[in-house]
């Protein structure tokens, strides 16, 4: 299956929680979920019992809209987190966070994840002085990454920084506001991840 390109709002709808898949719109109170906290369609209000595997399968469905990612791509970051030592619910999502995307999403040169893909892949991030341009690229601790030189000035990305005065950064990257840089300190703890996924469904999903 694809990545998904529709409307993002609706799958936050769906879920009934914020999928960070709107930046400003949701720091500002005005995403779609706080207007209309409920599902999408005629019967979105209406919602009937989730069998044991629709809530295991809505929770692969979260983790993948939320980071961005096919399933093909989802699947083989399970595999090889189920090849590490260690809980491979936990392992499986800090081989997400180590994306290079969600590195550049968290470091706060962008407002969603989505935004971030497209800085990556569009040639604007330098990880060590060398451009990257793909998204899935795995981030290890110690990596500087930055913005390069011609798109500092990136409006959309002022912006994002920002923005993300707002929010705080998270304790796994160390940045440079005004230089534009980052280093991706260590890989997180789970424990300081907050997202709403809960990975052991995630595990019992693939586990059958």
């Amino acid at each position: 299956m694809a990545r998904y390109r529709g409307p993002v709002e609706k799958l936050e709808r769906r879920f009934g929680v914020s999928l960070f898949l709107k930046g400003e719109r949701r720091l500002a109170g005005k995403s779609a979920l706080d207007k209309r906290p409920y599902g999408p369609g005629q019967h979105g209000q209406k919602r009937g019992k989730i069998s044991e595997y629709g809530l295991q399968l809505a929770e692969k469905q979260k983790a993948k809209f939320m980071y961005g990612t096919s399933e093909k791509q989802f699947s083989l970051l399970f595999k090889e987190a189920s090849r590490l030592e260690g809980n491979t619910g936990e392992n499986l999502i800090r081989l997400i966070e180590s994306r290079l995307d969600n590195v550049v999403y968290r470091m706060g040169f962008a407002s969603t994840r989505r935004f971030a893909r497209q800085l990556v892949v569009h040639g604007h991030i330098l990880v060590d002085g060398k451009r990257v341009d793909i998204p899935s690229y795995s981030v290890h601790p110690g990596q500087k990454i930055e913005i390069r030189e011609k798109s500092k000035n990136n409006s959309q990305i002022l912006r994002a920084i920002e923005l993300n005065s707002q929010t705080g950064m998270v304790s796994w990257v160390d940045v440079d506001k005004d230089k534009v840089f980052g280093i991706f300190t260590r890989f997180p703890q789970r424990d300081e991840i907050v997202i709403p996924v809960e990975e052991r469904l995630i595990v019992e999903l693939y586990s059958k």
